[in-house]
């Protein structure tokens, strides 16, 4: 088994708790999606990050194309390996 990860990069805590929520709902995860807050460089402002969803698939079962369309849901998109 590889271990390939997927990560969505959403604009907020809300966004992220959400969107991790409903990949466990329409995908039956074995695994909860972690949820990272990512600060950009150089910024302090809290408002100024990211929040990661970081899901595990080691089966290959994910589709890259339906992730990028998921994460547009919430604003956000999927960041290339």
């Amino acid at each position: 088994m590889s271990d390939v990860r997927h990560v969505l990069v959403l604009p907020d805590r809300d966004a992220a708790e959400e969107a991790a929520e409903a990949l466990g709902e329409r995908f039956g995860l074995d695994e909860e999606p972690r949820i990272v807050r990512d600060a950009l460089a150089g910024e302090d402002d809290a408002e100024d990050a990211q929040w990661l969803v970081v899901l595990r698939d080691e089966e290959g079962l994910l589709d890259p194309e339906w992730l990028d369309e998921f994460a547009g849901e919430w604003d956000g998109w999927r960041e290339e390996p």
